[in-house]
């Protein structure tokens, strides 16, 4: 799994397995990405700051969360 912050776009990416994805969108700024066999492979949203409250969630999302899935 990779989780990974664009601060430039303010989006945050998470990577469950690498694949050929189709996208789809569920909610405005808020993305799905499947493989071929239909698995989820990612998940991809946008404005993440003021969605999870601010830079202090969404740090605990990055460290916190990957301790949690391993």
């Amino acid at each position: 799994m990779k989780i990974r912050y664009d601060e430039e776009v303010d989006a945050l990416s998470i990577v469950f397995h690498d694949a050929t994805v189709t996208t789809e969108h569920l909610a405005f700024g808020i993305a799905a990405d499947y493989d071929k066999e239909g698995r989820l492979a990612g998940i991809e949203v946008l404005d993440v700051t003021s969605r999870l409250g601010g830079n202090e969630a969404l740090h605990e999302v990055v460290l916190d969360g990957v301790g949690a899935l391993l």
